[in-house]
């Protein structure tokens, strides 16, 4: 049978089956069916404001995708980034997000989160759009990941930033220009050089 046009269930299938209320309420389906199809169980509630439908599969890095939906302005950063990165062998517990110097702070109950505030170059700079279960997630790329490790080591310890840049090296891939390019932009090029010159040595 074919689908109503305003068909909820239908709607939430065209946009991989998540959607915040306001997303849900401007493509035409009304509060009262939300929370109708909530507790029939077609939908769950991925904390306040955000929807899915239980019949699609799990996400694999579902705090990442909530994030990304739950706030638009924030980018995937620090350990959170290293751990995507597979550069990291912390389990982060909150998920690590940079904000503008001038935004708000969000008030989402959930997932756990973590804020940093950047400067309007820094936050700017090295952001990629990675697909998570067919979901776009803003994150720093590798070298700009780890130019803001440097930067933020007091508050993330100086033991990960370490490791991170280790293992960054031991698997071949590294882009050093770009890595010193960010570094200058982070105002951090002066503790990367020895950084770099050890492991280098090694």
């Amino acid at each position: 049978m074919k689908a109503r046009k305003n068909d909820p269930i239908e709607i939430f299938r065209q946009h991989n089956g998540i959607l915040r209320t306001a997303e849900a309420i401007k493509l035409g389906i009304h509060p009262v069916y939300l929370y109708r199809l909530r507790d029939e169980g077609v939908l769950e509630s991925l904390g306040r404001g955000v929807f899915r439908l239980a019949s699609m599969p799990d996400f694999s890095e579902p705090d990442l995708v909530l994030v990304a939906k739950r706030i638009p302005q924030g980018i995937v950063c620090l350990i959170s980034a290293l751990a995507y990165y597979k550069l990291t062998t912390q389990i982060p517990h909150f998920v690590y997000i940079a904000l503008p110097r001038t935004s708000r702070l969000p008030k989402p109950n959930y997932p756990p989160l973590r804020y940093f505030w950047y400067s309007k170059s820094a936050y700017e700079s090295g952001v990629e759009t990675i697909l998570v279960s067919g979901f776009p997630v803003r994150i720093y790329n590798v070298e700009k990941t780890l130019a803001d490790c440097l930067k933020f080591r007091q508050k993330i310890g100086m033991d990960v930033v370490l490791e991170a840049f280790k293992e960054y090296w031991r698997k071949g891939r590294t882009d050093l220009d770009k890595l010193y390019d960010y570094a200058k932009i982070c105002r951090v090029e002066k503790i990367l050089q020895p950084i770099i010159e050890t492991i280098v040595s090694q």
